[in-house]
């Protein structure tokens, strides 16, 4: 696919913005559907006694979501990451690019895995900040009813009114230490990612990557990054749902509030969509940043 070889080319951040952003819209459109699975299961409210819970498992959370809105339930908020994802991939993968290069003394050193690990966890901080208000958007409209009346929301462009008018720029970046803390295994993930990659290059004659290596170091770097993110990811998902005011203390309420209700594993409700979603997203994030770099290195 991509000659790109770290050990003799200098990272190039604008050029990996450009590719983060491409990869990133990659990614929304191959794993959107099951992250709405993931949010609604990891939002549901608590059964009362006695009663079922709202849904069963990821399989009913599908049938009842078809069922009740058809295809376009799958894909409700799809406006707020299409339009987000750009700035977010891109800032993610133009600082990595950058942080490599600040280790990068000439175009034939070769960056130690501590090193990618650093530019990674600084790339992932910084994109969570960018992250933070389309989260919010996404995660409102994924788990608004459809059903009994109208919709609170009716859109992207209506739930940032609303939400600006409810509680100004303090309302749209709801949760932002919540994504930090989502995002702050991007070390790890960047670095399975290159660690497969190395030993693809080790393995093939020519020394360079192919897309069926891109695909699986990709997929298998997302399954690494959202095992490790998971429980972050369901506080982040509560906090941004709730009403004004629910938890007065930030994540930290949530926390308090989940571990005193439903115990640890409820941390890791909504595992199954999120790990399934995670090889085709991410291996379509990377095969789309290998591609836009090969095209920009052509």
């Amino acid at each position: 696919m991509s000659s790109y070889k770290k050990e003799e080319q200098k990272a190039n951040p604008v050029k990996f913005f450009i590719a983060g952003g491409f990869g990133g819209m990659c990614n929304v459109l191959v794993g959107y559907p099951l992250d709405t699975i993931k949010v609604r299961l990891q939002t549901m409210p608590v059964p009362a006694p006695g009663q079922p819970p709202k849904y069963k498992g990821v399989i009913d959370c599908m049938v009842k979501t078809m069922r009740h809105e058809g295809i376009r339930g799958f894909f409700r908020g799809i406006s707020a990451p299409l339009v987000g994802v750009t700035p977010i991939y891109a800032v993610d993968f133009a600082v990595y690019a950058a942080g490599k290069r600040l280790f990068q003394t000439d175009e034939h050193v070769r960056l130690t895995y501590p090193q990618i690990f650093t530019a990674g966890a600084i790339a992932g901080v910084c994109s969570a900040l960018v992250t933070v208000p389309s989260d919010r958007i996404k995660v409102l409209l994924q788990t608004q009813p459809v059903t009994g009346g109208q919709l609170m929301y009716n859109g992207m462009t209506d739930a940032v009114v609303k939400l600006y008018r409810e509680g100004g720029m303090k309302s749209l970046f709801r949760g932002t230490c919540a994504c930090i803390l989502r995002d702050s295994p991007t070390g790890f993930y960047f670095v399975a990612y290159e660690g497969l990659q190395d030993f693809a290059r080790q393995r093939s004659k020519t020394g360079q990557i192919s897309t069926t290596s891109t695909i699986l170091a990709g997929g298998i770097a997302g399954i690494v990054f959202w095992t490790l993110a998971v429980p972050f990811d369901v506080l982040k998902s509560r906090l941004q749902s709730a009403p004004e005011g629910t938890y007065k203390h930030g994540i930290r309420s949530v926390f308090r509030d989940l571990m005193a209700t439903e115990g640890p594993s409820a941390l890791y409700r909504g595992i199954l969509p999120v790990l399934i979603r995670a090889f085709p997203a991410t291996a379509a994030v990377f095969f789309g940043v290998e591609f836009a770099n090969e095209l920009l290195n052509a």
